[in-house]
């Protein structure tokens, strides 16, 4: 009897364990593959995303990558206008950074006295914002007054929502689709950063209004 109840109790350990590791395993499959959580640190992309933000972003999107690699095993879409993607930063690939797909491969974009223009027409840029109203010349630097400049292939060019405060493609060139890691699509959480986390005031801090919003 007692080396019964001894093998019963090492049986439930040993589920236990395995339970555990199944679940490792399947929480970083997802991670690696469909789902990934991204916090939201700088107003880059303000209005869009706030400071605070916790974004959920759906890696499946365009195709099952190698892990470590970037290279796309199976290939399911490709990141389209107007698309806000987290991907590697490409000076810098340990840093993630998130934006807005202004062009894609073959596109000719360009930008004059803070006007978008797409393969030589006006851009529908409905999600720029401008908060300065200077316009700076291109000898001034390239937030005003950019390019032309041709989207290689493989590539992407992105551009924050917060034209006016946003370190992107304008200042550092392209994206390969290798370090895209995949489209921002849900807020499942959010609350203003500004205030101190250990205060009377942390629970109206939460952005009620914006858990659960889609991205678009």
């Amino acid at each position: 009897m007692q080396y019964l109840q001894s093998r019963k109790k090492k049986s439930s350990g040993r589920e236990t364990i395995e339970a555990i590791i199944i679940a490792l395993v399947l929480a970083l499959f997802i991670r690696t593959f469909i789902v990934q959580a991204f916090k939201i640190p700088s107003g880059s992309m303000l209005p869009t995303l706030q400071i605070g933000d916790h974004i959920l972003v759906n890696k499946f999107r365009y195709g099952v990558k190698i892990p470590f690699s970037g290279k796309i095993l199976i290939p399911i879409s490709s990141p389209k206008t107007n698309d806000i993607v987290v991907f590697k930063f490409p000076r810098d690939p340990s840093l993630d950074y998130i934006k807005r797909v202004i062009a894609v491969a073959g596109d000719t974009v360009e930008m004059r006295d803070k006007h978008v223009y797409l393969n030589g027409k006006p851009f529908d840029d409905k999600y720029g914002v401008y908060s300065d109203f200077r316009v700076q010349p291109a000898s001034a630097g390239p937030r005003d007054n950019f390019g032309p400049v041709t989207v290689p292939e493989d590539h992407i060019f992105v551009m924050g929502d917060n034209r006016d405060n946003s370190f992107d493609g304008r200042f550092w060139g392209f994206v390969s689709l290798k370090a895209v890691r995949g489209k921002a699509f849900l807020v499942y959480w959010s609350w203003d950063v500004r205030k101190p986390f250990f205060s009377v005031d942390r629970f109206t801090s939460v952005r009620w209004n914006r858990i659960g919003h889609i991205l678009h």
